[in-house]
């Protein structure tokens, strides 16, 4: 949609864009879908208009699924929706751990506490990768 900051912005959009519909069930079966626009698209461009051709991901959750009783996603006719615009390349692999972080925090915090946890992973991966490998024969290391 057209905005007060359009003239700023970088145009074409073209930033990985992250859907999470969320399990309010507290089971964490989150709905995670992610794609990249297509910059030749109208939708990604620099608005002329108030609004430009909608966008979305068409198989993201199925309508019947979310008008089924009982399921995780509606509670009290109220069902969340976060939308992450990626400026950074997050790994997927992160993307779980965001989606457990409080929303209330501001947005310098958060993007603290992700960048630490991509680091304690990558240390993580890193050790896992220097430890020598034990090979056992007949029962003896």
């Amino acid at each position: 949609m057209e905005g007060t900051y359009d003239c700023i912005l970088k145009w074409p959009f073209n930033h990985k864009i992250t859907f999470c519909l969320l399990d309010q069930s507290g089971q964490n079966r989150h709905v995670i879908d992610s794609c990249r626009p297509d910059t030749r698209s109208n939708s990604f461009q620099r608005p002329r208009s108030e609004m430009n051709v909608a966008f979305g991901i068409p198989k993201f959750f199925s309508l019947p699924m979310v008008q089924q009783d009982n399921n995780n996603y509606v509670r009290d006719d109220t069902m969340f929706i976060k939308v992450i615009v990626d400026f950074d390349d997050l790994p997927e692999v992160i993307l779980p751990y965001i989606l457990n972080l409080n929303p209330g925090l501001p947005h310098h915090v958060q993007q603290y506490y992700i960048k630490q946890e991509i680091k304690r992973r990558q240390d993580a991966a890193n050790v896992s990768a220097s430890s020598p490998a034990v090979i056992s024969i007949n029962g003896c290391a």
